[in-house]
């Protein structure tokens, strides 16, 4: 699983405080499989910079993989609205999960994983898709929902992130 596209969380120009070698580091978050990494950057970057990993003229390297408990404060307070971004520019591909997500067990929906989706919304949400959805907007109009869809999706990936949830919908259980 590698990124090839990342968005950038936080720069921070002169490093860590108490790093030996200071140098240029940025917290990034792939749009592929939502892999926060650490990498080292030649030029100055800003927050919500999109880059192509392969970019040498930008990226020295990758440092590490990170676990969302060693994001930096405002790195962690970005975190939703960036994944929200990732989730609109992928829409296609989350409208399919609502086309197609289906039971874990008897008492249990996938649908019901996402924050703010209880059983009301589920049973709308299968009579309403016999006929496929086409768009997050197809998907509120169809549904009565009044929240924005790409949110919802980017608070469940948040804390699949954080490693809060049993039954991942998004990333795969084992990030490391």
């Amino acid at each position: 699983m590698r990124e090839k596209k990342v968005i950038i969380l936080d720069y921070l120009p002169n490093g860590y405080s108490g790093m030996r070698k200071i140098e240029p580091i940025a917290q990034v978050i792939g749009f592929n499989h939502f892999t926060l990494l650490e990498l080292t950057v030649t030029k100055t970057v800003a927050n919500g910079d999109n880059i192509d990993l392969g970019n040498t003229e930008i990226i020295a390297g990758i440092r590490r993989k990170l676990q969302e408990k060693e994001l930096t404060n405002y790195a962690k307070g970005q975190l939703e609205n960036y994944i929200a971004q990732i989730v609109k520019s992928r829409e296609s591909e989350f409208v399919t999960f609502f086309n197609k997500a289906t039971r874990l067990s008897i008492r249990t929906h996938q649908l019901e994983l996402l924050p703010g989706i209880g059983k009301k919304h589920i049973q709308i949400i299968l009579k309403e898709r016999r006929v496929p959805f086409k768009s997050f907007d197809d998907i509120k109009k169809r549904t009565g929902m009044t929240v924005e869809i790409e949110k919802l999706i980017a608070k469940r990936i948040a804390q699949e992130i954080a490693g809060d949830e049993k039954n991942n919908l998004f990333l795969p259980k084992n990030l490391d």
